[in-house]
């Protein structure tokens, strides 16, 4: 089966550069990878890290990714999602436009588009994104003194057609929330990486999902 065929995992696990910068980073990023298998996505994201950096760390974890069954996404560097032959791109606000990704990875690669309203999910499901990561649904610490948009843009977004992931301060607690206004998943950074154990707080969060999605008796 080819990676653009499988669907996709409920849980993003999403870096930023302090996590990257974490001297444990590669070791722990490794055993979120095989705590969460199949139902993981890594997004390598860390928007001030080098070029060469990126390409190291993704040609790396890219090699634990495929031995879990995981999926490897690499954040707006197109050119590094590509050279470390990436399971997909994450495109967002500094990324190239969807139809230009597209050319340059071809058809073996997904690629994603961050949204913060219903106009840019619009937009980027007409231009071809294959789902949509959208928030901040809750209030965060990434984005302190602004509040959540709330569930209402999952469902907004999920009528466009796309699979929607739902971002920002969703915690194991709140992905069934998530999971009822239509979401196809749930992505996350402090509640993964800043837990006492991430590879336990991955797997809260399928366990959280699947719990949601397992037929009411």
């Amino acid at each position: 089966m080819q990676v653009t065929d499988r669907p996709l995992p409920p849980l993003h696990a999403v870096t930023d550069d302090d996590v990257l910068a974490r001297p444990d980073f590669e070791r722990v990023a490794g055993e979120v990878l095989a705590a969460g298998g199949a139902g993981v996505a890594l997004h390598l994201r860390a928007p001030h890290a080098s070029g060469r950096r990126m390409h190291e760390l993704a040609v790396r974890l890219m090699e634990v990714a495929r031995a879990a069954g995981s999926l490897l996404v690499v954040n707006d560097r197109v050119d590094v999602a590509l050279a470390a032959e990436a399971n997909g791109v994450q495109l967002g606000r500094r990324g190239i436009a969807v139809a230009d990704a597209r050319r340059v990875v071809g058809d073996e690669m997904r690629v994603g588009v961050s949204v913060h309203t219903i106009g840019e999910a619009r937009e980027a499901a007409e231009a071809g994104a294959e789902w949509l990561l959208a928030g901040a649904i809750f209030e965060t610490a990434s984005h302190p003194g602004q509040a959540g948009v709330g569930t209402g843009l999952i469902v907004q977004v999920a009528a466009l057609g796309r699979p929607v992931i739902g971002i920002g301060g969703v915690t194991p607690e709140r992905v069934a929330e998530v999971c009822g206004a239509g979401a196809a998943g749930v992505a996350a950074i402090r509640g993964i990486w800043d837990q006492p154990s991430p590879a336990s707080a991955a797997r809260a969060y399928i366990e959280a999902w699947q719990s949601c999605r397992s037929p009411r008796r």
